[in-house]
């Protein structure tokens, strides 16, 4: 497999509209999501204090970050993200409109915890802002990247000819040879892109 810095461009080329797709997707909720706590909705402010709440008793990075241990917060975020978000992730994009919906949520989510505890906005301080839009758009690129990948793989899984298709013909467990290349050419990008999220969000405090 050819893994070369032009061989991943023309990965991303090839992947380019279910990217762009995705990345719409997750806009749109991140959007609404922000929308709504800055309009002051109840169910949203009430649904993000839930969530904070329950991942400092049970997420191991913000375990390990109340302990005082932010590179291992870091890399407990980073596994997190790459193994329980970004892959599943890829593997829903072979039924082509299996992530959207996850994808809205997961923006939802991103807008939501635009608001602090007090429920004041974090883009209100010019250091919180910064973090917080930096964070959000560092982790969005990655994700965008894993969902688009997966149904890019999915388009040429289901429609093996014309625009979708690939040239050769060779199949890995079903599925075009080439797509699975493209995604394993992709997640060379997404893999560095996690860690630098993470450490971002971790060790900049």
């Amino acid at each position: 497999m050819n893994v070369s810095p032009r061989a991943i461009q023309a990965a991303l080329v090839r992947a380019r509209a279910p990217i762009l797709w995705i990345g719409a997707t997750y806009l749109f909720g991140v959007a609404v999501g922000a929308g709504m706590v800055h309009a002051h909705n109840s169910f949203a402010l009430r649904y993000c204090d839930n969530l904070v709440g329950h991942a400092q008793t049970t997420d191991p990075a913000a375990i390990a970050m109340n302990r005082g241990l932010p590179l291992r917060a870091a890399l407990a975020d980073f596994g997190g993200n790459l193994v329980r978000g970004a892959v599943p992730t890829t593997v829903m994009g072979l039924g082509i409109v299996m992530p959207f919906p996850l994808v809205a949520f997961r923006g939802w989510i991103g807008g939501i915890v635009s608001v602090d505890g007090r429920h004041v906005s974090r883009l209100l301080d010019s250091h919180e802002r910064l973090c917080y839009l930096g964070v959000l758009l560092l982790q969005l690129i990655p994700y965008t990247l894993a969902g688009g990948t997966g149904v890019r793989l999915g388009l040429a899984f289901v429609f093996p000819k014309g625009r979708w298709g690939y040239p050769t013909a060779r199949r890995w467990i079903g599925l075009p040879a080439e797509g699975v290349h493209d995604v394993l050419r992709i997640y060379i990008l997404i893999v560095p892109l996690f860690l630098v999220a993470s450490l971002v969000e971790f060790m900049a405090r």
